[in-house]
């Protein structure tokens, strides 16, 4: 796993237990990922300007791009990626600067930019664009380019929140397995 593990200056990421990566992924920097956290294929992670934290059981799959905003004068604190638990991050979704709260699924292509809060329990449609800044509600799916509120979650799709994250943490015990 050391290979896609890469320091920027001196600053190695940190991985909590029973953790999956795959091999073909980069990490770099300051990145925090949480217990039974899974990285898929060619995801690439940049916690070079400022720092990523992937909370417990969330996962991001493939071809998905993570990246941060400097700190300046401007913005002292920059943006951080900041991703709760048990969070889906489809494939190739790009987030950049943004906070993800817990129990999100943010759909296969979507873009979230720099200051973006996504609060817990919320669907962000595939393809959706979140502009910087924007808040996105609890409780409530969020389609389009630029992302708008839609409807209220079902009872099933809050569940599915749920489901999604427990699905991907058994499909990387597998993987964890096959390689022991």
């Amino acid at each position: 796993m050391s290979s896609v593990l890469r320091s920027y200056k001196g600053i190695y990421p940190e991985v909590g237990e029973r953790v999956y990566i795959d091999p073909t992924s980069v990490l770099v920097g300051d990145i925090t990922l949480g217990n039974d956290v899974s990285i898929w294929p060619l995801v690439a992670a940049r916690g070079d300007v400022n720092h990523i934290r992937i909370g417990d059981r969330s996962n991001v799959q493939d071809g998905s791009v993570l990246h941060v905003t400097h700190k300046n004068k401007e913005n002292p604190e920059g943006y951080p990626l900041i991703i709760g638990e048990d969070v889906t991050v489809g494939h190739k979704v790009m987030l950049h600067g943004c906070t993800v709260g817990n129990k999100v699924l943010v759909g296969m292509g979507a873009i979230v930019l720099d200051g973006a809060i996504i609060e817990d329990e919320v669907m962000v449609g595939a393809g959706s664009l979140v502009p910087p800044g924007k808040r996105l509600e609890s409780g409530y799916l969020y389609v389009g380019s630029p992302v708008k509120q839609a409807r209220p979650l079902k009872e099933e799709e809050r569940a599915f929140l749920q489901k999604s994250s427990d699905n991907y943490v058994a499909t990387k015990n597998d993987y964890i397995e096959e390689a022991n």
